[in-house]
């Protein structure tokens, strides 16, 4: 299946990971790729890889914490393509908080503009032109976790990019563009710990589905585990249905 053959996807924090599944799984799927990382060295390698697969592949760098650097990025995103599809997966997650009536405002600092003030601002850049051009997809990255003060800075952001997808879903309405959710799980990355069920690899198919669908829904909450070991007809046919 080379169902976006000829569409540019952005992925950000491509570099490790739950992007490094999701670029090779686009590329599987036809889409050229611009991969984010804080260092272009970071996506050197994985850039190589993916040419091979036969996709043109571009890398940025940006630290999502600094709004000049995301906005230096993204004029050199919009001057290198027109992006059809936007993967939000880079973010940060603060230290794990014992004493939780004492976590610290900069862990809300940084966690908010990373995790949401960067994703809104690749939002606002990158929707608008897909909008005149009648197609998009746009899927930033949620968590599922819960009941988790020890984890609050994170675990809020999350749910303010929650918040951000579910309150523009009607204006996207009949535009030929989709912002949804996806819950990756949890997984063995940087963010998730060894001690995680599942392995990175095991995002896709499911990461894919909302990049795929062309049901016109925004606002909707993709779970990846949902789709772990299907093929990407079997879990597109299983998202049509659901």
């Amino acid at each position: 299946m080379a169902a976006l053959t000829g569409k540019w996807s952005l992925v950000t924090g491509a570099s490790r990971g739950i992007g490094v599944h999701l670029a090779k799984g686009l590329a599987g799927l036809g889409s050229n790729l611009i991969l984010h990382s804080r260092d272009l060295a970071h996506t050197a390698g994985m850039a190589d890889t993916l040419r091979q697969m036969g996709v043109q592949v571009v890398t940025v760098a940006a630290e999502l914490s600094q709004e000049a650097q995301v906005e230096a990025m993204l004029d050199l995103v919009q001057q290198t393509a027109d992006v059809d599809i936007v993967y939000n997966n880079a973010a940060i997650m603060t230290p794990y908080r014992n004493d939780y009536w004492d976590v610290p405002a900069d862990d809300m600092r940084q966690s908010f503009e990373v995790n949401v003030i960067a994703l809104a601002r690749i939002c606002y850049r990158l929707i608008p032109p897909m909008i005149a051009r009648k197609w998009g997809r746009v899927i930033n990255v949620s968590s599922g976790i819960r009941n988790e003060p020890e984890l609050a800075a994170y675990a809020m952001s999350k749910a303010a990019v929650d918040k951000f997808v579910k309150d523009f879903a009607p204006k996207l309405m009949r535009t030929g563009v989709t912002m949804n959710l996806l819950d990756p799980g949890w997984l063995r990355t940087d963010l998730g710990g060894p001690r995680a069920p599942g392995a990175p690899s095991s995002v896709v198919p499911g990461a894919l589905i909302p990049a795929l669908m062309n049901d016109g829904k925004s606002g909707l909450l993709f779970g990846a585990q949902d789709y772990a070991g299907l093929t990407i007809e079997a879990a597109l046919a299983k998202a049509q249905v659901a």
